[in-house]
């Protein structure tokens, strides 16, 4: 059963929407990007399959989306509301892998190692602006210095999974996936299996880190 609860923070009241695991050994934490909810889809399906695996999976909302807000605040400001969520996803004791897709993939990646998090999961890692590969984030992924996994579309116009540089992190490609991972009709993949393809090769992932 899930339970949501408000955390203040300097930057506002967040969201946490739990889903906990059955016998939970860690939580994972994944907030959103800058153009939607936790209502995205590879949210959603992690948030569904991981904790029969014993992950809590807890999904957070960043202050200005609670205030219903339609524009993301700058870097600095959500840094600032995932510092102030934090004390409450470390509360269970258990380790805490820091994630989320698009903008919360980097603030899971500038933050991580500095909130104590035990590895950092990127989803749709926004590796530069559309149309402008010049303007690379790669510095913010490869700094992370924790155990990190990118899963990335194929053809996801924020940065393809050929563009990325060479590091010390996982990659999961899914064919054909745009940024939020939907894939065309017409593509081999269907939506269905692109989303399994997400949640096994991150359940594989998260499983591994109990192993260390």
């Amino acid at each position: 059963m899930t339970k949501s609860e408000i955390v203040s923070t300097e930057a506002g009241d967040a969201r946490i929407t739990w889903h906990p695991g059955k016998k939970p050994w860690a939580v994972l934490a994944l907030s959103h990007g800058a153009g939607g909810g936790i209502e995205a889809r590879d949210l959603q399906a992690l948030a569904g399959a991981l904790p029969a695996q014993g992950v809590t999976v807890a999904l957070v909302e960043q202050p200005w989306r609670v205030a219903g807000k339609k524009v993301a605040p700058a870097p600095k400001t959500l840094d600032t509301g995932w510092r102030g969520i934090w004390p409450a996803l470390a509360e269970p004791g258990l380790p805490v892998i820091a994630g989320g897709r698009s903008a919360g993939a980097r603030v899971a990646c500038r933050t991580g190692k500095e909130l104590g998090a035990t590895a950092v999961l990127a989803l749709s890692f926004p590796l530069h602006p559309p149309g402008k590969p010049e303007k690379s984030r790669a510095d913010e992924l490869l700094a992370t210095g924790l155990p990190t996994l990118v899963v990335q579309g194929g053809n996801d116009p924020f940065g393809k999974p050929g563009e990325f540089p060479e590091g010390e992190y996982g990659f999961v490609e899914v064919p054909y996936g745009d940024h939020g991972f939907a894939v065309a009709k017409r593509a081999p993949l269907a939506q269905d299996e692109a989303l399994d393809l997400i949640v096994r090769d991150v359940s594989g992932w998260v499983a591994s880190l109990r192993e260390c």
